[in-house]
């Protein structure tokens, strides 16, 4: 396994420099952060400090995926190693689309295998990026297995959805962006399914002193139960954020950054990951995935398991990724 460094998110960095966009950063106000809201048993002061939003669903193909697929192809072309069979990943939809954009932008074929239960809007900007969608299973891992006898038989370069250092560089080039706009920053929370973009952002992270809060739903808790047990083990998986969060297991580099790093591991119910996504809609007409509003649970309900900043803290929230569906975003929600 390739220890990630800092030297390969910075070399990330350099290579997609231009060919992403660059994350913005938005203040959270009082009624989308409610760390101030005390536990009564916590006497530290009611101040939650600053807490930035950062808007990475603004990214090419609306997720923070760009970054590691942008990273990746460039490297192998740099390389000379890209083949006549193009590039291949097994995706739940956010990685295929961003394979797919960044081999649009090299001129190289992209075939994206997928889980049938991967949502149609997906799917669809993935034929719009020119990929070759092919439906396979279930789950992610039979996509994966499909995915992986496609590049054995024709030649093809094998990506993968989060679990390659140049995937997980590319995805940590994020938190090189926002320290550079809040160069004292003490905490970035992020959510967590296979491990990539918690891999990066960790790694980056520990170069810069930054605490990460890995967040992941109860019930979709890969790397949660990868830190308990000491090394990646299987998981259930069963949450509504499960289409970008569903990894059954995560990477031994993410559980590695784990150990390295200041990591917070912190669970968060589904109804509150439903709850934020849908205030972020009533409050900023922000459509989110639900794997980005998990970031942001981790903040509103401290109480329940999440993680509450204390005073003077300066915290960054990234969202991740806008590819859904916002049919249901229509009803009334609770104020924050």
């Amino acid at each position: 396994m390739h220890q990630l460094t800092y030297g390969d998110v910075k070399a990330a960095a350099d290579r997609v420099a231009g060919r992403v966009r660059p994350v913005t950063l938005a203040p959270a106000d009082p009624r989308e952060v409610r760390a101030a809201r005390r536990d009564p048993l916590d006497d530290r002061p009611d101040e939650p400090g600053e807490v930035w939003l950062a808007l990475e669903f603004m990214q090419h193909t609306g997720s923070f995926k760009a970054r590691g697929a942008q990273n990746f192809l460039q490297a192998h072309r740099e390389a000379g190693t890209l083949p006549g069979a193009g590039v291949t990943i097994a995706s739940g939809g956010n990685a295929g689309l961003a394979c797919s954009w960044a081999a649009q932008q090299q001129g190289v074929t992209a075939t994206v295998f997928l889980p049938t239960t991967a949502p149609p809007v997906k799917v669809a900007r993935l034929r719009g990026f020119g990929a070759d969608v092919r439906l396979v299973g279930a789950e992610y891992a039979d996509a994966l297995a499909a995915c992986e006898d496609f590049s054995a038989t024709t030649g093809a370069l094998a990506s993968h959805a989060y679990d390659h250092p140049l995937i997980a560089a590319g995805a940590g080039t994020l938190l090189e962006e926002i320290v550079q706009q809040v160069p004292d920053l003490d905490t970035v929370v992020v959510s967590v399914g296979g491990g990539g973009l918690f891999a990066g952002v960790a790694t980056a992270a520990l170069h810069h002193g930054v605490r990460v809060v890995a967040v992941e739903p109860e019930n979709c808790r890969a790397l949660n139960a990868a830190i308990g047990a000491g090394r990646p083990v299987d998981v259930t998986v069963d949450s509504v954020a499960a289409d970008a969060l569903g990894a059954r297991r995560a990477s031994r580099m993410a559980l590695h950054a784990a150990q390295r790093a200041d990591v917070h591991s912190v669970l968060v119910p589904d109804s509150e990951i439903i709850r934020v996504r849908q205030a972020l809609w009533d409050q900023r007409r922000i459509a989110v995935e639900h794997a980005a509003a998990t970031a942001l649970a981790a903040l509103t309900a401290p109480q329940r398991g999440g993680y509450r900043p204390g005073a003077g803290e300066k915290v960054a929230v990234v969202l991740c990724g806008a590819n859904t569906d916002p049919g249901d975003l229509t009803g009334p929600v609770d104020q924050v």
